[in-house]
């Protein structure tokens, strides 16, 4: 298969698996999004899940969020994990909507990036999923896919996401992403892999990642 067979076959595949794409992070508009995608840096999206209508409840807007004091943040979210330096982002952007942006989350990945604790990614997925702008989020699952893939050298998240970008039309980006992480977390998890279920890696793998999955599953 020619490369761009390997992409076209990745896409149909994942279009027959995944033909309507759930959210994994429950919100509401772009605010709630934006907070919740923040908390989910090393957690896992049920436990957000969990913690995110706790703290909604409370705040669920930026002028509600600056009321509560840091400390009140983090008690509420510590079950996500890394609370301190969530809560103190949460609490500072919150602060820097109102004071620049009038209380509303910025549409565009400068702004967004400039707030406290959202990174690149955190940034994507808001443009991607708030505002319907194409962009391609580079999670865990992600990265790990391109390399088994061949897609990508897996040598770091930025050079995953330029081969992504490269490889995939960009108007299926945004569904796109959210497909192939579902697909890692069900046929192609980074523990617990079994390759006879998960049907891309075994019929377009890359070659060296078979081999050491055969030779790892024959001892």
């Amino acid at each position: 298969m020619t490369k761009a067979e390997k992409v076209q076959f990745t896409i149909d595949t994942l279009n027959k698996i995944y033909p309507t794409i759930p959210i994994p992070l429950d919100h509401k508009d772009p605010y709630t999004l934006l907070i919740a995608v923040l908390m989910s840096a090393q957690s896992t999206d049920v436990r957000v899940n969990q913690i995110t209508p706790l703290l909604f409840e409370r705040a669920d807007n930026p002028y509600d969020m600056v009321k509560l004091s840091v400390d009140e943040i983090r008690e509420i979210i510590k079950p996500v994990g890394l609370s301190p330096m969530k809560a103190k982002g949460i609490h500072g952007l919150s602060e820097i909507l109102i004071d620049k942006h009038n209380g509303e989350v910025p549409a565009n990945f400068e702004d967004l990036e400039a707030l406290p604790a959202v990174g690149h990614k955190t940034a994507s997925v808001v443009m991607s999923q708030a505002f319907g702008v194409p962009a391609f989020p580079v999670d865990t699952h992600i990265h790990r896919l391109m390399y088994r893939w061949g897609f990508s050298n897996g040598k770091n998240v930025v050079q995953t996401e330029k081969d992504a970008k490269r490889l995939f039309p960009e108007e299926l980006w945004n569904d796109l992403h959210l497909q192939i992480i579902w697909y890692g977390r069900e046929y192609s998890p980074a523990r617990g892999w079994d390759l006879e279920k998960d049907i891309i890696t075994r019929t377009i793998g890359r070659k060296t990642v078979i081999d050491e999955y055969n030779k790892k599953t024959s001892r």
